[in-house]
């Protein structure tokens, strides 16, 4: 039960930061735009990032650098321009949230939108892949089931997130609103994105 809680309570503070992906899930969530699968990918994806770390493989992330290099110029590209849409989308929008059921993006768009903001962040792999698969060394046998914990973090956060979001639907039936949670997104992504180029 050690080895599971100290999985969990580090998974959950290491997601619990406000960055592109949360930022996503919560603008999906107050949409109310295929929560579920969006939450899923994103709790799917970190579960077989921390396995990956758990098993070993962050040695592997360390010597092959290029796989950082990858994610952190492709992540700056995508953030950038995801942050440059969320202004125009700002600009342009006179309308407020589709009601809801209403889809405004494709599942498949969604989906590679999703994995996009979850596997082109290369802190994602620090975090995981690297920080909980050093950590899960020191429970020895019972790595595993830190692990676990850890993977049990993601799902509870992200689901909480994406559900929780719609809370906030009320305060988002007016367009002056949907602007500024449009500004804000953008605001978010273009920061993440020097962050990131500049890390």
């Amino acid at each position: 039960m050690n080895a599971y809680l100290s999985g969990f309570s580090l998974g959950f503070s290491l997601i619990l930061a406000i960055g592109a992906q949360n930022a996503f899930v919560l603008k999906q969530g107050i949409k109310k735009e295929h929560v579920f699968v969006i939450c899923f990918v994103c709790a799917l994806s970190d579960a077989i990032l921390i396995f990956a770390g758990v098993s070993g493989f962050g040695y592997l992330v360390e010597q092959f650098p290029s796989l950082q290099s990858f994610a952190k110029y492709g992540g700056f590209a995508f953030l950038f321009v995801y942050g440059l849409k969320s202004f125009y989308s700002a600009w342009r929008m006179s309308h407020e949230l589709k009601p809801e059921g209403v889809a405004t993006t494709s599942l498949f768009k969604t989906i590679l939108l999703t994995l996009a903001f979850t596997w082109l962040n290369p802190h994602v792999y620090l975090d995981t892949v690297i920080l909980l698969g050093s950590v899960s060394t020191k429970f020895g046998d019972l790595s595993p089931i830190f692990g676990f914990g850890a993977m049990s973090a993601s799902f509870v956060f992200f689901f909480s997130l994406g559900y929780g979001a719609r809370l906030l639907a009320p305060l988002f039936r007016k367009a002056i609103a949907c602007k500024v949670l449009e500004v804000l997104i953008g605001v978010v992504m273009l920061s993440l994105a020097f962050m990131l180029l500049l890390s």
